[in-house]
């Protein structure tokens, strides 16, 4: 699943990347210029935005794949391969095609009467609401820590320890028949003997995860939780199973098809080590932020929203989960989830801080509010079409791909959403105080 990730973001970059360079030629064919013209002149504009978005997403797939352990390296490793090859296929393949389509005198449009100057002539002033969206922001991390300090999280297998089995029976059943049958033989068993059960996939397969002895790696444990799923579980079945039928996962239909262990030691590491690779990746693209934009404060206002971004999505699966009739389990897809999103979320910033800098540059006597206004406004159709999108994919994957991946799913329709909006509303705006403010002491 976090290579799956990975995958998703890529494909995400990539449809951003030709929105990019799509924009950019309606600007120039807005302008009288001809065809030919436009598109060579949209490409050569949008390369800088598209680079820097891409290069600090790379950065933090580099990062990730030093830092980070099994799954993050996975997810890690198919971002790396998808910046490369989304590159090459957006500055190089698509622009092949349109060349060729030109030299045969072929029409292409880019838009249509109803999209052609879709908010193109917006004027809306985005830094002097920022106030209003500091308030909404701080209210947001309010909301967050008070949820963590007082529901938690609902933390997996992979981060507290425990084993994890998925059990199949012959008819459809409920969690609560389940999860009846289990008390007969955990409650009272052991001091951690709490168990959760789960519909995972159709009606009939449920998932069971129990701290049952979980610091006792030996194998006379697991195979005495063996005994106990098949005493209080088989009887559930329409057919009779012995035991070993019952807990053998490789052959049989019916029964114990999957289980996973996980020992508190293992446990720690892996959360201790995905936050070491989510930091080591705020921090590189800080870095490059500041070296490539010149500026500290573009780095700063970066980081804090991408920190905003990632909390705010810990804090709605907190203030959620036991609530929605699906799992939001914080394991490690979950943390591929979070890496996702900062990742989708730094190519949102960049596109907007590339199109300021070039207005900085286009339009140096005016003062740098009205530049970054107009730099969020001329991009809003790119930031709408790209978070569209991407979100239409999303839904259609939280709808239809199943009950396993809909909690992965939900956090990613919530990260692209957050992402657009702190972009707008939190990295820009805080960048822009902190440069007033050095003005003022300079």
């Amino acid at each position: 699943l976090p290579g799956i990730a990975g995958i998703v973001l890529t494909m995400g970059m990539a449809v951003d990347a030709n929105v990019i360079i799509y924009e950019r030629v309606k600007e120039e064919l807005r302008m009288g210029k001809t065809l030919s013209v436009s598109v060579a002149e949209g490409y050569k504009n949008a390369m800088s935005a598209i680079i820097d978005g891409n290069v600090t997403t790379l950065i933090t797939g580099i990062v990730l794949f030093v830092f980070g352990t099994g799954p993050v390296q996975g997810f890690a490793t198919t971002l790396i391969i998808g910046i490369i090859t989304s590159l090459f296929t957006a500055i190089l393949i698509t622009r092949l095609i349109f060349v060729g389509m030109l030299s045969r005198e072929k029409k292409i449009t880019f838009s249509n009467r109803l999209t052609e100057n879709f908010l193109a002539h917006t004027k809306f002033d985005f830094i002097g609401k920022r106030k209003i969206t500091y308030i909404i922001s701080g209210a947001f991390l309010l909301v967050t820590l008070v949820s963590l300090a007082v529901r938690g999280m609902n933390y997996g297998v992979d981060f507290s320890g425990g084993r994890a089995y998925v059990v199949r029976f012959d008819h459809n059943v409920t969690a609560n028949e389940v999860r009846d049958a289990l008390s007969t033989v955990f409650d009272g068993a052991d001091a951690n003997s709490s168990y959760e059960v789960k519909q995972f996939g159709p009606e009939n397969q449920m998932r069971i995860v129990t701290q049952y002895k979980y610091d006792d790696a030996g194998d006379n444990v697991t195979a005495e939780i063996d005994k106990m799923l098949y005493e209080a579980l088989a009887p559930l079945n329409n057919e009779s199973l012995t035991e070993a039928e019952f807990v053998t996962t490789a052959t049989n239909p019916v029964g114990i098809i999957s289980s996973d262990k996980v020992g508190p030691s293992v446990a720690h590491d892996i959360k201790v080590n995905s936050v070491i690779a989510v930091l080591f990746s705020l921090l590189a693209i800080a870095l490059y932020i500041i070296i490539r934009f010149k500026r500290w404060q573009w780095g700063v206002g970066s980081v804090i929203s991408l920190a905003l971004d990632a909390l705010f999505t810990i804090g709605l699966f907190s203030l959620l989960h036991g609530i929605l009739p699906f799992s939001l389990e914080v394991d490690q897809s979950f943390i591929a989830a979070i890496l996702t999103i900062i990742g989708y979320s730094i190519n949102d910033k960049v596109v907007i801080f590339d199109r300021i800098r070039e207005y900085q540059t286009l339009y140096p006597k005016r003062n740098i509010r009205e530049n970054i206004n107009n730099a969020i406004n001329s991009t809003l159709s790119r930031t709408i079409n790209t978070s569209g999108t991407t979100l239409v994919v999303l839904l259609a994957i939280f709808l239809f791909g199943g009950e396993v991946i809909r909690g992965f799913v939900f956090a990613l329709l919530f990260g692209v959403l957050i992402s657009t909006y702190s972009t707008v509303f939190t990295a820009t705006p805080i960048a822009y105080d902190l440069i007033r403010r050095d003005r003022k002491q300079a």
